[in-house]
């Protein structure tokens, strides 16, 4: 009944100017909870699909005004994504593929089974929902990494995405450098997903993740027998991402033996798998990364030069973060509103104090250290504010006193002094808990008798800092 209820949604266009043929299909899809249309001839079911008629559509290859191929042509130019089943009689091979060669989903031969026809009209419904679906995921995507939706309004940024802008429509060469953690993956998305090639494939990879040899492979692919193991012909990367963008993080660590192959691939566009005779011709666009001075390594005989300057083509420096610290403030609070979702937390925001010693950290492992400490600090804190005791912890090379601005009068400084007091006195108390805690494998009563204190004040003390002995792994 509920599969009869969504089906209503759907509609079939039927174009066959076989009445007898027309009606069946129609009691068939009808009985299936299908919205049915008919078209009696090749004309007028050209000017139903025009219209936007039908999810599907059946259409028979035999007609007198319009042949069926005719209008399947007509219809694949107009809505390329929509599924055509062709209806034959004629059943033969040559006229079945070459309806498939011209985009029908499948054929269908007269005469049919209800089973037959509802089946394949159910098979087209689902790849078109599949097509849908990655139509839907390819605009998030599209979105998501579109320059104008990456965070960064400090000037360094503003250069990077001037930069994007530029080359995305070009086939060039671009090579990212950046510490760890600032987002060159990012930066190589946005480019493809701007690119001519944005409907194809992106595929990435880390090449200091893998030794030199399955790197190789990963790469180029492998034929059957290559070396140990290779018990079947492998496709590398460069050939499942033809037409796309491959991106090479860490390009730095590609052997020599790999540099000679890149180096064919970018200049010929051919290259040969591990263990192959024949070469391979590809179209890629290449985008490479490195936190690493790859001059110098050409000055060592690290890097071959001819690579050096055929990948540094159009260079993109990513500043770190520490450099961009009226980014900060940005990306904290746009990871803030990810995670309090994501966890389904509650936490309003940062207190100023808190933000200014976010601003000053140094950030040695860029946006992406920033990300998990965010991520760390919804999993743990319990108020609606996240303040600086909170992130003592986590920031252990920055003194949450950083943040205090000098006093301008009496009365400032003696609430600062307060305010300092009370706040190191907080820091001191919550680690003196902590440790108590973790010294006496946290049994509450154990920890409180070994430090002198009532069990109830002990616990009042676990209260005001929001000490949870099911939140003992956080700590």
């Amino acid at each position: 009944m509920l599969e009869e209820k969504i089906n209503k949604n759907i509609a079939v266009l039927v174009i066959d100017d076989e009445s007898v043929v027309r009606n069946a299909c129609r009691k068939i899809l009808t009985e299936e909870g299908y919205k049915v249309i008919l078209a009696e001839n090749g004309r007028e079911g050209l000017e139903k699909s025009e219209m936007g008629i039908g999810d599907v559509i059946l259409v028979d290859l035999k007609m007198p005004d319009i042949s069926g191929m005719e209008v399947l042509k007509e219809i694949k130019i107009k809505f390329p994504r929509k599924p055509v089943i062709v209806i034959t009689g004629y059943s033969t091979v040559d006229s079945a593929v070459e309806a498939m060669k011209l985009g029908a989903f499948d054929y269908v031969p007269k005469p049919f089974t209800p089973d037959e026809l509802s089946l394949i009209v159910h098979k087209a419904l689902e790849k078109k929902k599949l097509l849908d679906e990655l139509d839907f995921l390819r605009k998030e995507l599209y979105e998501k990494y579109k320059v104008k939706n990456i965070i960064g309004k400090s000037e360094g940024m503003k250069e990077v995405f001037r930069l994007v802008s530029k080359v995305a429509n070009t086939d060039s060469t671009v090579l990212i450098y950046g510490e760890s953690g600032t987002g060159k993956e990012v930066i190589a998305k946005a480019i493809h997903i701007q690119s001519r090639r944005q409907d194809k494939r992106f595929l990435a990879i880390d090449c200091s993740a893998l030794s030199p040899t399955l790197l190789e492979s990963e790469l180029f692919g492998h034929v059957k027998g290559a070396f140990t193991g290779a018990i079947s012909t492998k496709p590398g990367i460069f050939e499942i991402a033809n037409n796309g963008t491959i991106f090479l993080d860490e390009i730095s660590n590609i052997s020599s033996e790999i540099q000679a192959k890149l180096l064919r691939i970018i200049e010929e566009q051919e290259y040969k798998p591990v263990g192959g005779s024949e070469m391979k011709k590809i179209d890629v666009r290449l985008i490479s990364a490195t936190n690493k001075d790859l001059k110098l390594f050409v000055k060592k005989n690290i890097f071959r030069e001819d690579l050096f300057y055929r990948l540094n083509v159009f260079p993109i420096f990513l500043p770190p973060l520490r450099e961009r610290k009226e980014d900060i403030p940005l990306l904290a609070t746009h990871f803030l509103k990810l995670f309090t979702k994501e966890l389904n937390k509650q936490i309003d925001g940062f207190s100023d104090e808190s933000m200014n010693l976010f601003i000053n950290y140094h950030w040695p492992g860029n946006v992406r250290e920033l990300k998990n400490t965010v991520e760390r600090l919804v999993i743990t804190v319990e108020d609606d504010i996240i303040k600086p005791e909170y992130l003592s912890d986590i920031l252990k090379t920055q003194s949450i006193r950083e943040y205090i601005t000098i006093p301008k009068d009496k009365d400032e400084l003696r609430k600062l002094k307060k305010k300092i007091k009370n706040q190191a006195i907080a820091e001191l108390e919550k680690k003196f808990l902590l440790e108590s805690l973790k010294q006496n494998n946290w049994n509450v009563s154990r920890a409180a008798r070994e430090t002198g204190f009532q069990r109830t004040n002990f616990h009042t003390l676990m209260r005001k800092y929001k000490i949870k002995l099911s939140d003992k792994e956080s700590f």
